[in-house]
């Protein structure tokens, strides 16, 4: 007899979020096991031993590259599902990840429960689920993209940015945003890592270039 219960990995570091997935997946029978993961190299490992494994990722936190590396693997693991659930996602990424593959569902965190569950139920049974929010992204009249590295930080992390620069710590801007330490400091991470810096002075110096701080009130 086939089994037809899914895997899910869920990775996703905000304890909020994670436990209004939890609450979701309660009761559902479809759910084999929940299990939580930290990197690309873990989420692979996974993958290799349940190939219908079921995503649930935040790709904002995580450790992939560029949306390249994340459709490359979803191409090697094509019986996955793979959900994007992220606070904010640029259109560019969105559209790279969705028209690559009808294996990407997408869903913000400000989205209501009901989309969750929706997302879930639809992600069981193989099918693709857009939220709104992201489907009005998709459809609308975008703007050009902006020149040079600007394009590469999503709203939240050019606000992470703004907050770095003006030279607060990463526990003030956790405290500030009610998010938690570690959170942060993957948003800073993947901050430095996309635009190719290794500390805050050169992080600084693109804040100001890009228009993010007033250099006026800021000085290197």
């Amino acid at each position: 007899m086939q089994n037809d219960k899914k895997r899910i990995l869920l990775g996703d570091n905000q304890d909020l979020t994670k436990l209004g997935i939890l609450h979701a997946l309660v009761g559902m029978k479809w759910v084999d096991e929940i299990v939580e993961i930290v990197s690309k190299k873990e989420l692979t490992t996974h993958l290799l031993q349940r190939h219908d494994a079921i995503v649930i990722l935040d790709y904002t936190l995580f450790d992939f590259s560029d949306a390249s590396e994340l459709i490359n693997l979803s191409d090697r693991f094509r019986n996955a599902h793979w959900i994007m659930l992220s606070e904010d996602l640029s259109s560019d990424f969105l559209k790279r990840v969705v028209y690559s593959s009808e294996n990407f569902s997408v869903i913000f965190k400000d989205c209501s429960y009901n989309e969750l569950v929706l997302t879930l139920e639809q992600a069981s049974r193989g099918e693709r689920f857009i939220c709104s929010k992201a489907f009005n992204i998709l459809t609308s009249k975008s703007t050009p993209e902006p020149a040079g590295e600007e394009h590469k930080l999503t709203a939240t992390e050019r606000e992470v940015l703004q907050m770095i620069a003006s030279g607060k710590t990463t526990k003030e801007i956790a405290a500030e945003r009610n998010l938690s330490f570690h959170t942060i400091n993957a948003h800073r991470k993947n901050i430095f890592r996309k635009l190719e810096v290794n500390n805050i002075h050169e992080a600084t110096k693109y804040a100001i270039r890009a228009g993010i701080i007033d250099v006026a009130d800021y000085y290197i």
